[in-house]
């Protein structure tokens, strides 16, 4: 009876909350300014009044600021009807309002505009005497302005098209967060990590869920702990991907050399793992050192984990006998991407490099990375000089002949300068 009570109060009170943001609207309020392109800001920045000044004509409402705000109040009635009370009291706008039951509360997570005046601080401490508990805010963007369904389909649908999408569609569906992907059985050989149960297993602000092929993902978000309803969620994206199986996008480019060669560059997935450790025996050792930075002879039972879209996307160039003589590989590492590159021996210096490594780049960027980075050698002057030509600020860190080139992805990557054109084809 009391949650029918609450429901039909908080129903009015939600009622009020959007002719109240209807009516301000009407009246002059400015849409968000602004756009970050959905990356969350510094620490320091997530509260505070937007330096942003909107277009509005009401000098009340000279600039505003967008929040994302989460709360825990009670469950009982007229709660939320007390917070939308407070937040309407400092002329705080309800764009969207999602709830997360809990066993003893409801966690209210909030899209919010506020004056450009209004601190974050001055938005809890009013939360705060309304009821609200444990309360976080921080800036949002115009890409929050999408409503939870929509977002969550979208995000389906790009990971329904592509495996290596879920630990992506993972953290845009979680915000920001470590995300892990361990195997079963490692790389390098030894014991593996701990099973989790087909459910999954939440603990505060870690949840582990069992990996499609085996082995364990780990989403961790130490700032903010996790509800059960994003758990369900996250649980429910990783059984779709489960249920797709192995899948990459089969759109592919033909690419024309410089001395008249045609070679194709697509996607790979484990299914290439032969024609790559036929393109590993084609390869000197030195390449295949420079790689590897380890013994030659262990290089080949690293290709199924790079292959797997599990951690990462792959780029294979193949030759128009179906030949691969290129990889490039960009690798989901936590909250790091890392770029490499093997281009067999008798095709180096012909820009296959240099193009391989503009793609995946995009690709990062597109997947919303800061930066990327290149382990290599010193020596290794065809990577160094890959990597300058992309023309993005560029931080180099060596150590014991080892080269870390980190590339800063704040200025768009240029297309090929027609050295190498391009015609694209979709697979059969």
């Amino acid at each position: 009876m009391r949650h029918w009570r609450r429901d039909v109060i908080e129903l009015a009170s939600l009622f009020r909350a959007a002719f109240h943001t209807w009516w301000t609207r009407r009246h002059g309020h400015a849409p968000p300014t602004g756009d970050t392109g959905a990356r969350p800001l510094p620490e320091g920045a997530q509260a505070g009044p937007s330096d942003q000044p909107s277009r509005s004509s009401d000098p009340v409402a000279a600039e505003s600021t967008l929040w994302r705000m989460r709360t825990t109040v009670k469950d009982e009635p007229g709660s939320l009807a007390a917070l939308c009370t407070a937040l309407a009291a400092h002329r705080v706008d309800i764009l969207s309002l999602q709830t997360h039951p809990l066993g003893d509360g409801t966690v209210d997570e909030f899209l919010l505009r506020a004056p450009g005046a209004l601190e974050g601080s001055e938005i809890t401490r009013a939360v705060a005497w309304a009821g609200g508990a444990d309360t976080w805010i921080e800036r949002a963007d115009t890409h929050d302005l999408v409503d939870a369904p929509t977002r969550v389909l979208g995000l389906a649908t790009r990971t329904a098209l592509d495996a290596a999408e879920l630990p992506l569609a993972l953290r845009q569906l979680l915000g920001r967060c470590t995300i892990r992907s361990l195997p079963a059985v490692p790389v390098g050989g030894g014991r593996g990590p701990d099973g989790v149960p087909v459910e999954g297993v939440l603990e505060d602000t870690v949840m582990r869920l069992r990996a499609p092929e085996g082995g364990v993902i780990t989403v961790e978000r130490p700032y903010l702990p996790f509800t059960p309803t994003e758990f369900a969620r996250a649980r429910a994206l990783v059984e779709l991907d489960a249920r797709l199986g192995p899948r990459v996008p089969r759109s592919q480019d033909v690419l024309t050399l410089p001395e008249g060669h045609d070679i194709t560059v697509r996607r790979a997935d484990t299914g290439d793992l032969e024609a790559a450790v036929a393109m590993h025996e084609r390869c000197s050792a030195r390449t295949l050192s420079m790689r590897y930075h380890g013994p030659v002879g262990d290089v080949d039972r690293y290709l199924k984990h790079l292959l797997s879209p599990r951690f990462g996307r792959t780029l294979a160039v193949q030759t128009a006998s179906g030949r691969i003589v290129g990889l490039g590989h960009l690798l989901w590492d936590g909250d790091e991407t890392e770029v490499a590159l093997l281009v067999e021996d008798a095709w180096q210096r012909r820009g296959i490099g240099g193009e391989l490594l503009e793609r995946l780049v995009a690709m990062a960027a597109e997947a919303g990375c800061e930066s990327v980075y290149a382990v290599t050698q010193s020596s290794n002057t065809g990577m160094v000089a890959a990597m300058r030509g992309l023309e993005l600020p560029l931080d180099y860190q060596i150590e014991e002949g080892t080269l870390v080139i980190t590339a800063r992805l704040d200025a768009p990557v240029e297309e090929t300068d027609g050295a190498i054109g391009v015609s694209r084809a979709e697979a059969p």
